[in-house]
C-alpha cells in the first residue's frame, strides 16, 4: 500500500514539492536530535570550565 495513494496522479511540481518537504523533515529531526545531545553534554563542560575558572584565576 502506497504512502500517497494518488502519487501516480500528481503533477511533477507536487511531486518535487513533496519530496522537498520529505527531506525537509528529516534533517530538520536529525538537527534536533543530535542539538538535544549536544545541549546534554554542554551543561557538564560548562560546569567543568566554571569551577577551573574559579581554581586557576583564584586571587
Amino acid at each position: 500500500m502506497p504512502l500517497i495513494p494518488r502519487w501516480r496522479f500528481m503533477t511533477s511540481e507536487a511531486k518535487a514539492l513533496v519530496r522537498t518537504m520529505g527531506i525537509s523533515i528529516i534533517l530538520l529531526v536529525v538537527v534536533l536530535v543530535v542539538f538535544r545531545t549536544l545541549v546534554g553534554l554542554l551543561w557538564p563542560m560548562v560546569l567543568v570550565g566554571f569551577l577551573l575558572w574559579l581554581l586557576l584565576f583564584r586571587r
